[in-house]
């Protein structure tokens, strides 16, 4: 009786940190990220219709810059939802100081957006 045995041959992809590799803007992309998400938590508290276009647009950018990164998308989402949280255990209702808030991010965000843009942009 003769044994045979067949060698398995199992592909084994390259670690993440091989393939994925942080794109320049990264840290300006990680705090607009982060900018959104108190935007979004901002707006909608203050807004009776809700503005669910944050959440939304952010979603399609991390689907453009990150479809094959997953610890990538993964940072950008945590700074998302860092900036999310930090709004929403702070105020509970809308308050001058909070539309100050949404105003100052949007214009951050705003310029970060451009710069980003203007400098890696194709």
């Amino acid at each position: 009786m003769s044994s045979h045995v067949v060698a398995q041959v199992q592909t084994i992809a390259p670690p993440a940190s091989e393939t994925e590799k942080p794109a320049p803007y990264d840290d300006r992309l990680g705090r607009l990220s982060e900018l959104i998400g108190a935007i979004h938590y901002l707006r909608n508290l203050c807004n009776a219709q809700g503005e669910p276009e944050w959440r939304k647009s952010l979603s399609e950018l991390l689907d453009r810059e990150t479809s094959a990164e997953p610890k990538r998308r993964a940072r950008l989402t945590a700074a998302y939802n860092r900036g999310y949280r930090s709004f929403a255990s702070v105020y509970t209702t809308c308050t001058a100081a909070a539309v100050r808030a949404e105003e100052n991010y949007r214009n951050e965000g705003a310029t970060l957006a451009a710069e980003i843009t203007a400098r890696y942009g194709n």
